[in-house]
């Protein structure tokens, strides 16, 4: 692995770094995990390609994040479409100038026992999450070649710990996980970091949504009360937040976090016990 240099590194400690420099591709980064860690990417410097396929989703996080001084450009695509990885990457280049950094956090799942799991869904999910990230993994490589930068895949603590309602996002984060092991090799002689997060129970607005349920008037504080509930009783300390994955993200990223390589990190509070 070469020396790390400032095309992976993404943070207030490296302030002589060109703000040009910067420059990430963050797909799923309308809402949840991938807005929060597009938005501390934004916070510590970089410039933010948000992609997903909420135009209006995209367009009201990238206002925001320019509007706290950041710089957000949004691309609305589908990335279930074999074109889209091309689309984006040109877009980033034209926005940008180059890629230091992709976040493939975009996902799609559906929590149903496995006999229940359709044919389209298995389609469906596997497009968005695993062939989506293939394909710009392939189509982002030579960029991150030249900025010597980073990829890092949010896959999931499914993966570690299948069980029969979690077969779609078992199955999709375990292939995204192979990705990552075998690119990683690839990137130690191209120069390119690579490595994979598996969130565990993540107190995004879909899980809030969930935990909700029927009862429309309970508040935030009953809603994460219940979230931490079901954690704990699961073996965790407490359930995330997209903020936790967004710092991980950014060690990853930065000088500290230069050794990991082909690394699969469960950040999940302490709820997959396997070894």
């Amino acid at each position: 692995m070469p020396t790390p240099d400032v095309g992976r590194h993404i943070g207030p400690a490296d302030q002589a770094v060109t703000p040009g420099r910067r420059r990430a591709i963050v797909t799923g980064g309308s809402s949840g995990i991938g807005e929060a860690i597009a938005r501390r990417l934004a916070a510590d410097g970089a410039q933010v390609m948000l992609v997903a396929r909420s135009r209006a989703g995209l367009d009201a996080v990238a206002a925001d994040i320019n509007a706290s001084g950041g710089t957000a450009h949004p691309c609305a695509v589908d990335l279930a479409q074999p074109g889209s990885a091309d689309q984006v990457v040109k877009a980033a280049i034209d926005a940008m100038g180059a890629i230091d950094l992709l976040v493939n956090c975009a996902s799609l799942t559906h929590n149903v026992d496995f006999f229940e799991v359709t044919d389209e869904q298995w389609q469906d999910a596997f497009a968005v999450k695993v062939f989506a990230a293939i394909r710009l993994c392939r189509a982002a490589w030579p960029n991150l070649r030249d900025s010597q930068g980073s990829i890092v895949n949010i896959a999931g603590t499914g993966a570690r710990t299948p069980t029969p309602t979690s077969a779609v996002s078992a199955a999709t984060s375990s292939s995204l996980l192979a990705i990552t092991k075998l690119l990683a090799t690839s990137g130690i002689a191209d120069g390119i970091q690579v490595n994979a997060i598996n969130p565990g129970m993540i107190s995004t607005p879909r899980i809030q949504r969930t935990m909700g349920g029927a009862d429309e008037a309970a508040s935030h504080a009953e809603v994460e009360a219940r979230l931490n509930a079901r954690a704990r009783s699961k073996g965790a300390i407490r359930a995330g937040t997209p903020e936790d994955v967004a710092s991980l993200v950014a060690y990853i990223i930065s000088p500290a976090g230069s050794l990991l390589q082909g690394a699969i990190i469960d950040l999940d509070g302490g709820a997959t016990k396997g070894i």
